[in-house]
């Protein structure tokens, strides 16, 4: 089995609703994801993937909907003021915990026909989440 990961940084902004934690606040980090491909046979170039390709989908695709914008829970009271002040959101449907954030990365690069083995996203140098799929 060959792989190849591509490394993609974003920052975002999240809180978790219903935590007792200090991230029950408003708070942001510098984030890398991981994006794992993996394959059982090389392409005609002898690669699992270019390493552009998923650059130019995966990369563009969390620059546009992820990087820079606060990541919450659809029903979070917060939603409707920042709205009003116009800033940048990203809405989800449960709690924007980086396991949950490694998902959506994902499912988004596996909807785009990459043959996703796994997603890291590390939310710290020390700490990371993945999600490998069901």
């Amino acid at each position: 089995m060959y792989s190849v990961t591509k490394r993609i940084d974003f920052c975002y902004g999240h809180r978790l609703l219903d935590y007792d934690g200090i991230c029950k606040h408003p708070h942001g980090h510098n984030a890398t994801a991981e994006i794992e491909v993996r394959s059982g046979q090389l392409d005609s170039r002898c690669m699992v993937c270019d390493f552009a390709d998923i650059k130019r989908v995966v990369k563009s695709w969390v620059d546009e909907h992820i990087d820079h914008k606060m990541v919450l829970r659809r029903d979070d009271p917060l939603v409707k003021a920042l709205q009003e002040q116009n800033e940048p959101l990203f809405l989800v449907d449960a709690n924007p915990t980086v396991e949950h954030i490694a998902k959506i990365i994902y499912d988004y690069a596996t909807s785009q026909g990459f043959p996703v083995e796994a997603v890291r996203v590390w939310e710290t140098p020390t700490s990371c989440a993945s999600y490998s799929g069901e």
